[in-house]
């Protein structure tokens, strides 16, 4: 059985803790799109970790980990989260690398930040990670595969033609240095060759997988606003973070995904550029940042505070809906205990009318808010791990959530760790 755990909202929604959790009941875990641009933060045994490559099952002896051909793979990056988290006694993981999957290079990282550089007050609040010229290259067909790794003169070859039009950009748009494709080949041979003995067909590799009935879990990255077709564009990453991308990022039959589970938190949250309906500010905003999760809300990858408001019921259905969830999951229920009162976004009002249906960016950038206020429940329920022992009022609040987004509530964290949370 094949089921994706994906992000519902604006990425941030705690979907490390719950990978971790769904992994222990997988066989096989797969990074399917996007790079070392965003994080999943996990608590477990070994202490506490920021992922951005490694899928989140490295934690359980018995896991195979798969990066799949649609990730933006930083070999680097790779390797130094890895040495990391070995160095903390973590046992040596299965790791699995596409043969197919293209390596985002460091000039792809020199792009991006010049170039957001060159936007200044105009930049779309990327993590400089190289991502958009990395899929801007692969979409031109300009990139390097792993495989193409392993033969010295293919690699120059494809570099030499990759530099024409970067070196024009270098020399004449950002006035920096020219790259150079001889020592950008040496450099990736040698990495190539470090990274070998983890290099497989993992396509067959999964195939042969579903053939037996492993139990496997597709991880995505950042969530359904951040969808390159179906997010605020162009406030977005520049892959699908959608569950339905995760058969070609990944390498599976689209019909061998069962189950599709989309996670929120309780509240709303977003790190980068774009539109945030029912974002809070001044001191309502700084306490709930301050409460929220294990370290507070700050980006795992970035460290920028993470912009934060009441939960949106009209973003949260919408991404629902095009991540095709059949179950949704909510984390950091226990951050809102110290509330009176706690409002949901039912609605926007745009120009005048109200709406429950998730605009197009140029309308969202003129929404407002629509609330209904509910009681707070007032009391600590970190740990809970039974939902008749919830408070009445978070049982209600769950419930209302629940019928607004029109997705059954089947997993609810009360806590980061792995043994804080209930399944209904």
């Amino acid at each position: 059985m094949v089921r994706a755990i994906v992000g519902a909202n604006w990425g941030d929604e705690g979907k490390g803790k719950l990978t971790d959790v769904l992994a222990e009941q997988s066989d096989i875990v797969i990074r399917y799109q996007g790079g070392a641009n965003a994080g999943h933060t996990i608590i477990n045994e070994y202490g506490k970790f920021a992922l951005h490559l490694l899928p989140s099952g490295i934690f359980h002896e018995n896991t195979v980990n798969v990066i799949g051909p649609g990730v933006a793979l930083d070999i680097e990056a790779l390797f130094r989260e890895l040495d990391a988290v070995l160095e903390r006694g973590v046992p040596e993981p299965k790791l699995l690398v596409s043969d197919r999957a293209q390596v985002l290079m460091d000039f792809h990282v020199l792009l991006d930040t010049y170039e957001e550089e060159r936007l200044a007050d105009r930049k779309f609040g990327s993590t400089k990670s190289g991502i958009a010229p990395f899929y801007s290259d692969k979409a031109a067909k300009m990139g390097i595969q792993v495989c193409q790794l392993f033969d010295k003169e293919l690699l120059r070859e494809r570099l030499k033609l990759s530099l024409v039009r970067k070196n024009i950009l270098m020399e004449h748009l950002y006035h920096k240095p020219l790259l150079d494709a001889d020592a950008l080949t040496e450099k990736y041979y040698a990495l190539g060759q470090r990274l070998a003995p983890y290099v497989v067909d993992t396509t067959q590799y999964l195939h042969q997988a579903l053939r037996e009935n492993k139990r496997i879990l597709l991880e995505g990255q950042l969530g359904a606003l951040r969808d390159l077709e179906h997010g605020i564009y162009p406030y977005t990453t520049s892959s699908s973070p959608l569950a339905g991308y995760g058969a070609v990022g990944g390498g599976l039959p689209p019909a061998a995904i069962k189950e599709v589970i989309a996670v929120t938190k309780a509240y709303s949250s977003s790190v980068g550029t774009g539109y945030f309906v029912s974002a809070l500010s001044g001191e309502a905003a700084e306490e709930l940042r301050r409460r929220g999760g294990d370290a507070g809300e700050y980006g795992a990858k970035t460290g920028r505070p993470r912009d934060v408001g009441w939960f949106d019921a009209v973003a949260t259905r919408y991404g629902c809906r095009v991540q095709g969830a059949t179950a949704c999951a909510m984390t950091n229920v226990d951050v809102l205990g110290y509330l009176d009162e706690i409002k949901i976004c039912v609605a926007y009002e745009i120009d005048g009318r109200q709406t429950r249906d998730f605009p197009v960016t140029p309308l969202l950038s003129r929404a407002r808010p629509v609330y209904v206020t509910l009681p707070g429940w007032k009391s600590d329920v970190r740990g809970v791990t039974s939902y008749d022992a919830l408070p009445e009022n978070c049982r209600n609040y769950l419930s209302y959530i629940e019928r607004a987004i029109e997705t059954p509530l089947t997993i609810i964290s009360t806590g980061p760790r792995r043994e804080e949370i209930i399944f209904r």
